[in-house]
């Protein structure tokens, strides 16, 4: 209730001291603005996912981007000093993305198998949300692997992958002879040559084939992990 009342008289006092200072109309204008540019920001970041899925990060210009964005070269510049950077910011929002739900999936209640399986539906469904997308990321990911050194969120995001995993070796639901952080990459391999092999059209990709790969990939990294499991003779 306090502060609920405290809240309540900030907003009153902002608003008295907008109509008496004309700071108000200024905010919102600045608001508006603030608004506009990322609205902007996002609109040639679209173009250039776009753009990067179906002409390549190699060929493609800085002018394609502008053109399939609909704003004015120097405008583009305003907002990314290169291609590079605009690249480098899609694999670093994307990972970010990927990082904000492991850690929610993470968070849950839930078994570690069924936490591993909720992040393999949310990354595998990624190809029916924004294929394109998932084309830039699996076409590029491996020739400009000097990205992924700048950007701290794939470490995180393979980290919490491995704490899901550790977690459930802790609570005797996963065999604790295997290394947590090796199974994490194995995980998350998996997924990533399924996706490969979406966007290289080598797998069956509709609604069906999606909830396999979900299912096959869950079967044998957790049926592998599962504690009554002997180890494999190598």
């Amino acid at each position: 209730m306090l502060r609920s009342s405290a809240a309540s008289g900030l907003v009153l006092a902002t608003r008295k001291l907008g109509s008496i200072t004309g700071t108000g109309t200024r905010l919102r204008r600045l608001t508006d603005r603030s608004t506009g540019q990322e609205d902007k920001r996002r609109l040639i970041l679209d173009a250039a996912v776009r753009v990067f899925a179906h002409k390549g990060y190699h060929t493609s210009r800085v002018g394609d981007i502008a053109e399939e964005a609909g704003v004015a070269h120097g405008l583009l510049y305003h907002y990314f000093r290169s291609k590079e950077e605009l690249l480098e910011t899609i694999f670093r929002e994307t990972w970010r993305d990927v990082l904000d739900a492991v850690r929610a999936v993470e968070e849950t209640d839930e078994s570690a198998r069924d936490r591993l399986a909720g992040i393999a539906k949310i990354l595998l469904r990624a190809w029916r949300r924004d294929p394109d997308l998932v084309r830039v990321l699996v076409r590029e990911v491996t020739r400009s692997s000097h990205l992924q050194e700048r950007i701290d969120e794939i470490g995180a995001a393979f980290a919490g992958l491995e704490r899901i995993i550790a977690r459930g070796q802790q609570e005797g639901e996963f065999r604790s002879d295997l290394d947590a952080r090796m199974a994490s990459y194995v995980f998350y391999g998996a997924l990533e040559e399924i996706l490969t092999g979406w966007v290289l059209g080598q797998l069956e990709d509709g609604d069906e084939a999606i909830a396999l790969a979900e299912q096959t990939v869950v079967e044998v990294i957790c049926g592998g992990l599962a504690a009554d499991r002997e180890a494999a003779k190598v």
